[in-house]
Parts: C-alpha cells; structure tokens; sequence
C-alpha cells in the first residue's frame, strides 16, 4: 500500500512539474516570439530610412523602437524627422511625437531640451497628460518644485485619477509646505 501511495505523490509531483514547465516554455517562446517581431521591424524599419525617405509614422514607430531599446540618442534623431515630415493637419500626432522625443532628451538628462519638447506637445495638446506628468518629472529632476507641483495639479485637472501625478503632487506639496514655514 505504501509503495502505491508512493506512485501516486510521484505522479503528482511529476503532473505538476510537466504543467509548470510547459507554462514556463509558453511564456519563453511568446517572448522570444515577440522580440523576434520587434527586431525584424526595427531592422526593416532602419533599411528602409537610411535608403529613402519615409513617413512620419515610420520615423516615429523607428524612434519609439529605439526608445524602447534605450538607444536614446539615435531615437531623438528619428524622432525629429518624424516632426520634419509631418503634415500641418496632424497636430494629434505632433503632439505625441513631441512627447516621445522630451522622453528621449530626458533619458539623456538634458532636462531644458525634455521641458521644451513637452511644452511643444502641451501648446498642441492642453489636456495631454502623459505630457503634464513628464513635464512635472522634468521639472523635478531640476529641483523646479513649483514648476513640477503645478504641472502635477495641471495633469490631476484634466485626469483625477492619475495616481503618478496624485503620489508626486503630494510629496511635491509636503517639501513646499516644509519650504514656505
């Protein structure tokens, strides 16, 4: 009875490693998958622009590839050509590439030229939050506290719930309340 008791915690056992296995090889080859897919864009994507000219789209899906990849510089580059050739009626779009490229400059911690591309995004787009938020850490990063706290209120104007903009304004409205006693 005991060797049959045995056999069976070992199934089990072996039942169970066989699942945790199989979902640990799902989850390997989905991402191996969807890397595979990034790069094999990001490669058609550079092939494709150092021969011709492209969209914006295209310089900004580059960009945002390489942002991603954390080849910041290289991104700013794509990026600023996406702005070059993008139409006068496509404000929207401006305004997010405007975003990616205050991104690129903040990585970079040049913190004046991430502030002033996400000015550039917030002149098109007033209520783009995303924007507000990395204008606000922008401005943090340069001990501008009042700058920061304001743009945090301003991102909580258009989006209550944005728990960044609610944590950061709170710790900002302690260090100001702790400044001004």
């Amino acid at each position: 009875m005991a060797g049959l008791e045995n056999s069976n915690y070992l199934t089990t056992y072996l039942s169970i490693l066989l699942v945790l296995l199989g979902v640990a090889a799902f989850f390997v080859v989905r991402q191996v998958l969807r890397t595979r897919r990034i790069e094999t864009t990001l490669s058609r994507l550079q092939n494709k622009l150092t021969k011709e000219k492209g969209t914006a789209q295209e310089y900004y899906e580059l960009g945002s590839l390489l942002l991603d990849k954390k080849l910041y510089t290289q991104a700013s580059l794509y990026l600023k050509q996406g702005l070059k050739n993008l139409a006068d009626e496509d404000l929207e779009n401006a305004a997010i590439v405007y975003n990616a490229l205050g991104f690129a400059y903040f990585a970079q911690d040049q913190f004046d030229l991430a502030i002033r591309n996400y000015k550039e995004a917030l002149k098109i787009s007033p209520n783009y939050v995303t924007a507000l938020n990395n204008l606000g850490h922008s401005y943090e990063r340069k001990q501008l506290v009042t700058q920061a706290f304001e743009a945090y209120e301003a991102a909580l104007k258009h989006d209550p719930g944005n728990q960044t903009a609610k944590r950061r304004a709170e710790s900002l409205r302690k260090r100001l309340i702790t400044v001004s006693k």
